[in-house]
């Protein structure tokens, strides 16, 4: 490759991870322990809050009141899209029946998990568009009971905006905690929940440290790092747009990693003087945010052409990549590894973030060379099932006798033996593994 680095990254989203799983493995050995009182004690300790941990109806209903109607409204918009997206992910999955041999018949089907916990962010930000990507989700899928949780505030509670999204979207119960205490609560099944099936959702080092502990004994979506993004652009592209769109998803935090592969360096030069000025224009709180991960995290790549440009995309396997190029549908069909794809100018990855329809819920860290993000179909076991005649029974026991026994399985080759005799007592079946 020629690729050529016009700003280099300083750190990498390990640089500062701090060793968080002797802390997050005791908070959980508490909570296993201590039940329903561990929890509580964690949260008064981390959420500096003691009100009602599991919303009432009424609770629900008077947070619901302080929602203004133009945002009830935009949470609408938002919710209709999701769900109209997952629906369609949904009718991807279907039960199948074949005939694998005359008599033996195989199938497959789609069945939804009981219990799924969503984790809500609720610190730095209120994470209004978390509720309705993950609870959405796990409505359509088909899930009998559904867990919000968000981090109430001090003397103040979930906010209210979360309530309502989590409300509205379908949760069967709104949990009032955050942290790994919530994440905990979820898995163990404490305060009368159905203990989770699956957990999803973004949330701080610690609950991706929790999620990643209980993986196994309750499923997740993915083991979630900063969040990233990408964009190529090449000579076609605006240069205000490309940098706003590099600020914008900076400001998620200080180590979100921005990347900007080009074959431009007219637009590259541009890019790089401009994302600092509207950086410096931000509120304190992002403009920090946005600043470091600028600073330290971001990198300017210049390519010798859209080939090389792609590759080094499918190399950095982003969670968000955006295309502001000439021929998108190349783009389309060239690009293999990202979580969610923004093709043109006319969409960005905050689209996809909060109202287009697409989850926001995706892989970092460039797990998405081998995973997708969040989708109904992360709340579906896909099983297998099978039936037999008598008659086509015969050549898949013959054949699993055989095999049984090269590999020195006596037990099971003797359970097709036991068939084959019970069916066809009147036939002789060489059923050993020599010549």
């Amino acid at each position: 490759m020629t690729r050529e680095y016009l700003k280099k990254a300083t750190l990498t989203s390990q640089s500062n991870a701090s060793d968080v799983t002797e802390i997050v493995q005791g908070i959980l050995n508490d909570i296993e322990a201590g039940g329903d009182q561990a929890a509580l004690d964690y949260a008064a300790k981390f959420d500096k809050y003691e009100g009602s941990i599991i919303l009432s109806q009424e609770e629900i209903d008077a947070a619901i009141a302080l929602v203004p109607e133009k945002l009830k409204q935009d949470i609408q918009f938002a919710h209709a899209n999701v769900k109209k997206f997952a629906e369609a992910q949904k009718t991807t999955l279907q039960d199948v029946e074949i005939e694998v041999v005359p008599g033996l018949v195989a199938g497959q089907k789609s069945i939804p998990v009981n219990a799924a916990g969503c984790y809500i962010p609720g610190g730095r930000y209120s994470h209004i568009a978390s509720a309705i990507m993950t609870v959405t989700t796990a409505k359509v899928a088909g899930c009998n009971h559904i867990v919000a949780c968000s981090p109430p505030r001090p003397g103040v509670g979930i906010a209210p905006a979360i309530v309502y999204a989590a409300h509205v979207c379908g949760a069967d119960t709104i949990l009032a905690m955050g942290g790994v205490q919530a994440v905990a609560s979820m898995t163990f099944g404490l305060f009368g929940l159905p203990k989770a099936n699956i957990l999803v959702g973004p949330g701080n080092q610690f609950v991706a440290e929790a999620k990643r502990i209980l993986f196994g004994r309750v499923g997740i979506d993915m083991i979630a790092g900063p969040t990233d993004s990408l964009i190529l652009a090449d000579a076609s592209a605006d240069a205000e747009i490309v940098a706003a769109d590099l600020v914008g998803q900076a400001e998620h935090g200080y180590n979100s990693p921005v990347w900007l592969v080009t074959d431009d360096r007219a637009l590259a030069e541009q890019v790089m003087a401009r994302v600092p000025e509207l950086i410096d224009t931000l509120p304190e709180v992002n403009r920090d945010n946005a600043a470091a991960a600028w600073r330290d995290y971001a990198e300017v790549i210049l390519c010798a052409d859209r080939e090389e440009m792609a590759a080094t995309s499918d190399e950095y396997a982003p969670e968000h990549l955006t295309v502001q190029a000439q021929d998108l549908d190349w783009w389309l069909s060239r690009l293999s590894c990202y979580g969610s794809l923004f093709l043109g100018e006319e969409t960005t990855v905050a689209f996809g973030d909060k109202a287009s329809g697409t989850n926001h819920v995706l892989p970092t860290s460039g797990a998405a060379s081998y995973t997708g993000g969040l989708s109904v179909h992360k709340y579906m076991k896909i099983v297998t099932w099978q039936r037999a005649t008598r008659d086509g029974a015969k050549p898949v026991a013959i054949a699993t006798a055989r095999i049984s026994r090269l590999e020195g399985m006596e037990g099971h080759a003797r359970t097709a033996d036991i068939r084959l005799a019970k069916y066809f007592p009147d036939e002789t079946f060489d059923l050993s593994a020599e010549e």
